[in-house]
């Protein structure tokens, strides 16, 4: 059973006033969410829904021919360029679908999602783990860190979806004495980091947490069924004969995969970081995306270990460790080098969310005139309870960070760029750099000699740039 509200009038639909007529052009049929129709040209689902015949559709309606046919298509986040539509086919429905089911979930549990249907964790193992169980999903238009667990009591939620920053906004809310009384028994999703993992089991009590890793495109996915904090799965001998993947050592100046003198990429040692890649075989095919074969293409690595060989690019670093567990470390872009050392955002980013006065950061690089790599720089929200500390953070960092991972700069923000899926935007923070000639917001210098983070003026931009000032 599916429970949703609707609302009169299809808040999207402005969205299509200019492509509407080229999309009738080409054949593309638009439905919207209402009783009637609002315009001409596109037509009216829930009435449709009314009206349909309560009787199985015929077999000869829903039959699939091949499992490898494209269903639908589903456009990236787009973290790391352009969105794209990536082909979705019946083979990876059916799989996604299972997700719910391999965690032990039943036809009993009720289901929240205040995740977006046009993404893949909500449509593909949201909407499509309840239909395969025969469960009740409770669906929310928009997500709201204030009513989240309120819905969850009014509604009797089992297990909730989550993905990106979204346990972490739960866990910025007031405390109420209330807020362990609920059902809930799981969440499933992607994206929980250490810290904020932690503090969700303190102020929410022992739900157990799914983390699943995958991309709507990919052709793998791990899963921690027994909620070890940090890891986003585990392999063994037996996952290993389904999905061939492979780390390997990235070159994070030349933003490529390193390659030994026969051309071939190297594996990482057990514990380091490397570039995750999948091999593209009839167990585990890439059906890439539509449109340009360029798009497709471009997230293909050939040749990696064996002349002819093929694998997916993930784009992400992780590390395995000696127990097979699978860790996170961060994306291909974000990570940056400084002082000759690796640093990997989404560490920082925990270090910096243990300072009380923090309550979101994202962390990049930014390029320094005349210095090789990038420095370390962070966006922060302040806590509305809060003031900024200069003194206090730069305490913080130097106890729980090495000299190259301290981020130089911080910039105060009232909100961070986010995607609609709570994934942190980097591109404009990147661009933007650390002059503050050209950003209104405050922005703050780590000063060793004042053992603080000092208002960063224009004369210590100057003399930073010039050279005249060390970083």
């Amino acid at each position: 059973m599916l429970t949703c509200e609707y609302l009169p009038t299809n808040n999207l639909l402005e969205t299509l006033e200019d492509i509407l007529p080229s999309l009738q052009e080409d054949g593309i049929t638009v439905w919207c969410m209402t009783q009637e129709s609002p315009r001409p040209g596109v037509h009216s689902l829930l009435d449709q829904m009314e009206e349909a015949s309560q009787e199985p559709v015929a077999a000869e309606r829903r039959s699939v021919r091949c499992l490898r046919s494209p269903t639908l298509y589903i456009f990236t986040s787009g973290t790391t360029g352009l969105p794209k539509a990536a082909v979705i086919t019946h083979l990876q429905a059916l799989k996604a679908a299972g997700g719910f089911w391999v965690y032990g979930a039943t036809g009993s549990d009720v289901i929240y999602t205040p995740l977006p249907l046009y993404h893949s964790a909500a449509s593909l193992v949201g909407i499509g783990g309840t239909i395969e169980l025969g469960a009740t999903c409770v669906l929310k238009k928009k997500f709201s860190a204030s009513q989240f667990w309120h819905d969850c009591r009014k509604h009797n939620v089992t297990i909730f979806q989550y993905i990106g920053e979204m346990c972490r906004y739960l866990c910025n809310q007031p405390m109420a004495e209330n807020e362990k009384d609920h059902r809930v028994l799981m969440g499933v999703g992607n994206g929980l980091r250490q810290d904020v993992w932690r503090e969700f089991h303190r102020r929410f009590g022992d739900i157990r947490m799914c983390e699943i890793y995958g991309s709507t495109e990919g052709n793998l996915c791990f899963m921690n069924h027994i909620g070890k904090i940090g890891a986003v799965g585990r392999s063994n001998f037996f996952y290993k004969l389904i999905f061939k993947y492979d780390l390997v050592k990235y070159d994070l100046v030349r933003e490529e995969p390193m390659r030994d003198h026969s051309g071939f990429c190297q594996h990482v040692q057990k514990g380091e970081t490397g570039l995750l890649l999948s091999k593209i075989c009839s167990q585990s095919p890439f059906f890439g995306y539509a449109g340009s074969k360029q798009l497709t293409e471009k997230k293909i690595l050939r040749d990696v270990f064996v002349t002819g060989d093929a694998y997916f690019n993930t784009g992400d670093l992780m590390a395995e460790d000696e127990d097979d567990f699978i860790c996170f470390r961060d994306r291909v872009g974000d990570t940056f080098r400084w002082k000759g050392e690796n640093v990997a955002t989404t560490e920082v980013t925990e270090i910096l969310g243990l300072v009380d006065f923090i309550q979101e950061a994202n962390v990049y690089g930014v390029q320094v005139p005349g210095i090789e790599g990038r420095a370390g720089m962070a966006a922060v929200i302040v806590r509305p309870e809060c003031t900024f500390d200069g003194k206090k953070l730069f305490s913080h960092v130097l106890r729980e960070l090495p000299s190259y991972a301290r981020p130089l700069f911080i910039r105060l923000q009232e909100s961070l760029e986010m995607t609609s899926t709570f994934k942190q935007q980097k591109f404009a923070l990147v661009e933007s750099g650390f002059d503050p000639c050209s950003i209104s917001q405050p922005l703050f210098f780590l000063d060793c000699s004042e053992k603080s983070y000092v208002p960063l003026t224009s004369s210590v931009y100057d003399s930073i740039v010039s050279g005249q000032r060390k970083v």
